[in-house]
């Protein structure tokens, strides 16, 4: 590669993944891609008078993160109209965002809280009351998604959507009802979500320039967290190619700070086969660039086959035409030589599924072909051995974070260790990597993933898997770096910082392999590089930051007062990360009814006293007597 470097980053702490070369300090940039990767004694020699210098200041330096499994275009397109409550740690002050948005949202629009946390992060416990919503919210329409098990609407939301005591049940769904029939506020999965994204789609959309500014909100955020590239799962209600038309356009301005591999989610129950029949015509696998590209087919192949990961109620069946509404779609991949991916969170799905892939297989060779199965939760050691014998992969997301609880209340800790078995699976050969499934069930930040991968650990604090099924650093890492690059067929191009790859790279605000492990879910990103340019920074190199987006649009977006997960704009988030770090390292015996296990927040409170803890203890708080 000739001609001075484009841009320098030196004094640096790299962690290259790279097996020949794993440590540097300095890096050099050209058109886009590492042209020298090594030591400063060796790379600064090389700058020119254009070349621009950045000093690490011996900081640690990872290749950008890639998440294997993201709604991105979906959530985009949404972003700006959702409060999130991820990385949010009690429900008091969850409320309170609630209420505060409440306030400023205009008819007739809604407030909604899109998936992204659970219930056990919050010190309380639980989610909140129909009732505490009609009191926060008696005339603006609230939706609150909570995984895939539920969502809570207030009074106003059931007005706007119309249901009422007439209203039909909906198909593997329920409206809960009073005494009277009328409905509650509570809609149920039972068993797959289908009647809560049902309902979450009768709300206002935004308009077209709206939405192009909502995805670059979006792509911002996973910036911070320090996320570089994403593979896009598709999605419900998300339909080709008018639903693309916003990620398109920021595509063709130049305006993408992720990379983005698209597979394409089939929209029409019983119409499977005529969508791949029609969109194999009409689209090329690989077709765009090396920031908006096709990766093929799924996660939904076909309705029939997926098993909506709700372990508060019992493992679905998969009807009998399953296998053979799934041989015609696949047929037509294979034919076409698209890959693709398949949602199936039960082993009994994979083995069912992995019959007509071998069937496929007998005629016409998968080989070559970089398809696997999304999620697999339960998924069993015959099932990885005939993946492997297949050629096809497992990409895993780290929903058992916000769902383990469940999960053991209906099948217990042992069941539980290895949900998926992401060690094995490594031990196997098989190729894995991780992701999320953010934005409706768990949430888009990269760091709670990786955490979970180390630790074994909820964000509610529930110990799942022991410590021979956990990650160390480095192989979770690998998990969200290089090895996502199989399964968008990019090996070899992204994920490591090596010469010849493309230039992404993030420096954490603090250092992942030496902070404590309960510190890692709590990582953000200081300076995050895509391509060799910077598209975001933040403390010692916010000066360097001239990327940001306009304000968000429409100016009541919750994103202009809160951010997204943590609360960043709203509050100091690093303050409400140590505090949540606290509450759940608290010994105590019982919660304080007021704070939960806050006890510091009530101790050092300004109030009009001098004995703090008398003073609480008059009006009912407990923290005086812990």
């Amino acid at each position: 590669m000739n001609g001075a470097p484009d841009v320098i980053f030196h004094r640096g702490l790299f962690t290259t993944l790279d097996h020949g070369n794993p440590t540097a300090s300095a890096v050099a940039i050209r058109d886009g891609v590492f042209s020298a990767v090594g030591h400063d004694r060796e790379i600064m020699p090389l700058a020119g008078p254009s070349t621009k210098v950045i000093d690490l200041k011996g900081r640690r330096v990872l290749p950008g993160l890639i998440d294997n499994h993201l709604h991105f275009i979906r959530g985009g397109l949404n972003f700006n109209m959702e409060l999130r409550w991820d990385g949010v740690w009690s429900l008091a002050d969850a409320m309170a965002m609630l209420k505060k948005q409440v306030a400023i949202t205009p008819p007739p629009q809604w407030v909604r809280v899109v998936g992204g946390f659970t219930e056990h992060q919050f010190a309380e416990k639980r989610l909140p009351t129909i009732d505490e919503l009609n009191a926060a919210a008696p005339d603006t329409p609230v939706f609150i998604l909570h995984l895939y098990d539920r969502a809570i609407l207030n009074g106003a939301a059931l007005r706007a959507v119309g249901y009422t005591k007439d209203s039909p049940e909906p198909p593997g769904g329920e409206i809960m009802r009073d005494a009277n029939g009328n409905p509650t506020g509570l809609l149920l999965a039972k068993p797959n979500a289908n009647i809560l994204y049902a309902t979450l789609a009768k709300g206002p959309k935004l308009p077209f320039d709206y939405q192009v500014n909502s995805t670059r909100h979006f792509m911002r955020e996973l910036n911070r967290l320090g996320v570089t590239g994403a593979i896009d799962a598709g999605g419900g209600f998300q339909n080709y190619p008018e639903d693309y038309e916003v990620i398109q356009k920021l595509s063709d301005e130049g305006q993408l700070t992720i990379r983005l591999a698209y597979n394409l989610f089939t929209q029409k129950p019983k119409g499977e086969k005529d969508d791949f029949l029609n969109w194999t015509r009409t689209s090329k696998y690989k077709q765009g660039t090396d920031y908006f590209r096709h990766n093929g087919a799924g996660e939904m192949l076909v309705f029939s086959a997926a098993d909506f990961e709700d372990f508060r109620v019992p493992r679905p069946d998969m009807p009998p035409e399953m296998e053979g509404q799934l041989e015609d779609v696949v047929r037509i991949l294979v034919q076409n030589r698209w890959p693709w991916r398949l949602h199936a969170t039960y082993d009994e799905t994979i083995s069912r599924a992995l019959d007509v892939f071998e069937k496929v297989n007998q005629d016409t060779p998968l080989e070559g072909l970089h398809w696997f199965f999304d999620h697999a939760e339960t998924i069993s050691d015959q099932s990885i051995d005939r993946i492997a014998a297949l050629g096809g992969g497992i990409a895993v997301q780290h929903r058992m974070a916000y769902q383990g609880e469940y999960f053991v209340e209906r099948y217990g800790y042992g069941a539980a260790e290895a949900t998926p078995p992401v060690k094995k699976i490594i031990d196997k050969g098989v190729k894995v990597s991780a992701g999320t499934d953010a934005t409706r069930v768990a949430s888009y930040n990269p760091w709670v993933s990786l955490a979970w991968l180390v630790t074994g650990l909820t964000v509610g604090g529930l110990r799942l898997y022991p410590q021979r099924n956990c990650l160390d650093r480095e192989a979770a890492l690998r998990m969200w770096t290089e090895n996502v690059t199989w399964f968008s067929n990019e090996e070899g191009k992204k994920g490591r910082i090596q010469v010849g790859q493309f230039a992404d790279l993030i420096v954490p605000d603090r250092d992942y392999f030496s902070c404590a492990e309960n510190e890692i879910a709590d990582t953000t990103s200081d300076l995050t590089v895509v391509g060799g340019r910077i598209v975001y920074g933040a403390g010692d190199f916010k000066a360097l930051d001239d990327t940001a987006p306009p304000p968000a649009m429409p100016d009541w977006s919750p994103v202009r007062s809160f951010g997204g997960y943590g609360n960043w704009v709203g509050s100091d988030g690093k303050a409400k990360a140590i505090r949540s770090q606290a509450m759940q390292m608290c010994g105590c015996a019982s919660a304080c009814g007021v704070h939960g296990h806050d006890h510091a927040r009530a101790w050092s409170s300004k109030l009009p006293v001098s004995d703090i803890r008398s003073f609480w203890g008059a009006l009912g708080c407990a923290c005086w007597a812990v």
